[in-house]
């Protein structure tokens, strides 16, 4: 069993504006996992830059609220609510609320920074 605790994980700026903590990553360790998991922050009245990835993505959201837009459509979203991002999607995530934008994101296959556009 491995256990993490997001208190005693160093966070860092995302290239597209998010603040990260790395859960798992199995090219940092050997989980004998494909997909990458992180905790990401934006904050009041930030947003995401827009950015595709190669791999899919699921944000789920844990507090907050916020604009999600991918391709096309865009929809509010907040706690308890999952987003599909699929692979070359353009996407971004405005924070409309008043505080913290919490979620967790699900790379699959894991995060790689060749596979991450910033636009």
């Amino acid at each position: 069993m491995i256990i993490r605790s997001l208190r005693d994980i160093e966070g860092f700026r995302a290239g597209d504006g998010s603040f990260l903590k790395e859960l798992f990553h199995p090219a940092k360790e050997p989980l004998g996992i494909s997909y990458s998991l992180a905790h990401a922050l934006v904050r009041p009245g930030d947003r995401t830059l827009p950015h595709k990835l190669r791999s899919a993505e699921v944000y789920v959201i844990l507090e907050g609220t916020g604009l999600m837009r991918v391709g096309a459509e865009e929809a509010e979203v907040g706690p308890g609510r999952a987003v599909f991002i699929p692979p070359g999607e353009v996407q971004s995530l405005a924070n409309t609320g008043a505080s913290d934008l919490a979620f967790l994101c699900i790379v699959d296959p894991a995060w790689r920074a060749e596979d991450e556009q910033i636009l």
